[in-house]
């Protein structure tokens, strides 16, 4: 399976320049709109399912805080296990067990705010509106036939049980 985490906003933040400090990325104030923020919210409701709101609009919730003594930063290299979902339970991506390592700050928007909630060895479960994540695009990949498939459909609610197994 690929790992839609790895390529989805490498291309929101490839335009950035360094700073003194060489991260290319910078902290973002973006918020998703009032509508897709009460979407999310309705979700949750209709499941019977208590979250917390982050100001970005990202709902979450913390099942392990982590023992860690560092948070995630925009600029931090972190090591997860994640499962992403759909509204539907349909699996979209998910890591094999073994922990990835990625820039914080190339993932999307509701990543960057969602874990800044958690430590190293933490576990969250993040409810990230669509402009939050993939907007009104979505994802597809192409099949090994070069037929495209949609991955993740236009203005998608995503649903993500993310381990935050190291920060750096």
């Amino acid at each position: 399976m690929f790992c839609v985490l790895g390529v989805i906003t490498v291309s929101f933040y490839s335009c950035l320049k360094a700073d003194a400090s060489g991260c290319p990325y910078k902290e973002t104030t973006i918020k998703a709109p009032d509508a897709e923020v009460l979407k999310v919210k309705e979700y949750l409701d209709g499941k019977g399912i208590n979250a917390l709101k982050d100001s970005s609009g990202v709902y979450y919730i913390v099942t392990n805080s982590g023992s860690g003594t560092v948070t995630p930063e925009v600029c931090s290299t972190i090591s997860i296990n994640y499962t992403g979902k759909l509204t539907t339970d349909s699996v979209f991506d998910k890591t094999d067990g073994t922990p990835i390592v990625l820039k914080l700050g190339s993932l999307i928007p509701g990543w960057i705010a969602g874990l800044k909630h958690i430590k190293g060895g933490g576990q969250i479960k993040l409810y990230i509106p669509p402009s939050l994540a993939y907007g009104s695009v979505g994802a597809t990949r192409t099949d090994q036939n070069g037929n495209t498939v949609v991955v993740i459909p236009p203005n998608a609610i995503l649903i993500f049980d993310v381990e935050l197994v190291a920060v750096q």
